[in-house]
């Protein structure tokens, strides 16, 4: 995993993580109390007081619930600060950069778009361009960001990842042809690594057309933690009754994945006819 930068001291990001420690000592919370709090683990919250991880809007909503503006403190909008330095979302730092490097076990369901971590550049490129008002250099930055991502699954213990894709995908255009029967191949050259299975899923699963969503099982016996995507932005918790919807949601999915063996196949029909 690659080491974390040392925070800027002056950032939002820093003063974020001190006023919380502050606030949580003077209320005499224990890290743990406050994780339980706020639907998160305890590393977590050790990360967001060390500036080592980006707070989400839900987190600085639930700490001004917690705290209830104790010293004037508005964790909501230290995290508007923040946010205005970076044209990143937040919350992807929390994902990509916490929970995805740690996971022991990584387990997705898509309905839409091949997953993040296995898209190529020229198709992930295509997809962030779309954006309304996205700059080319935004763009860059977001493509950069998502291979960056990628790496973990060729870190030296990489996680577990189990994608689970809709069959519509493979058929969805991305840019041109071209784009697409890279993509696809790339697609069954990433599941020659033991680590990552794809399995395509029946058309006919209506279970999965609420969204998409990762669920991350993680080491050292913590919770396990779910990112589940929207329009506006992802939602990340380790909340025991969200965790316990969506691992419901993938176990349903599942049961209309085709075997990997078949789905490969498939995959690589549909590969020709991108020609």
């Amino acid at each position: 995993m690659d080491v974390v930068p040392t925070p800027d001291p002056g950032s939002p990001r820093v003063r974020f993580g001190a006023e919380m420690r502050r606030l949580r000592e003077a209320a005499e919370l224990s890290q743990a109390a406050v994780a339980s709090r706020l639907g998160c683990t305890q590393t977590q919250i050790s990360r967001l007081e060390k500036a080592t991880r980006t707070p989400s809007r839900s987190d600085a909503e639930r700490l001004d619930r917690l705290f209830e503006a104790a010293g004037n403190v508005s964790f909501t909008r230290l995290y508007q600060s923040l946010v205005a330095q970076s044209r990143s979302p937040a919350w992807f730092h929390d994902w990509a950069e916490e929970i995805e490097p740690t996971a022991l076990v990584l387990r997705s369901w898509d309905p839409l778009l091949i997953p993040g971590l296995l898209q190529t550049e020229s198709y992930a490129r295509y997809l962030f361009g779309q954006a309304p008002q996205i700059t080319s250099d935004e763009v860059e930055e977001r493509v950069q960001a998502r291979l960056r991502r990628q790496k973990i699954l060729q870190q030296e213990s990489p996680p577990l990842f189990l994608a689970l894709i809709d069959a519509g995908v493979l058929r969805r255009k991305v840019s041109g042809a071209e784009v697409m029967h890279e993509q696809l191949g790339h697609l069954l050259e990433a599941t020659r690594r033991p680590t990552v299975s794809v399995q395509i899923v029946a058309p006919e699963c209506l279970t999965g057309l609420m969204g998409a969503f990762t669920i991350a099982e993680l080491p050292d016996g913590q919770p396990d933690v779910i990112h589940a995507e929207s329009s506006a932005e992802g939602q990340m918790t380790a909340d025991l009754d969200s965790v316990t919807a969506i691992w419901k949601r993938y176990e349903a999915i599942r049961l209309w994945a085709y075997p990997e063996h078949i789905s490969l196949k498939m995959i690589e029909d549909v590969r020709q006819e991108w020609t």
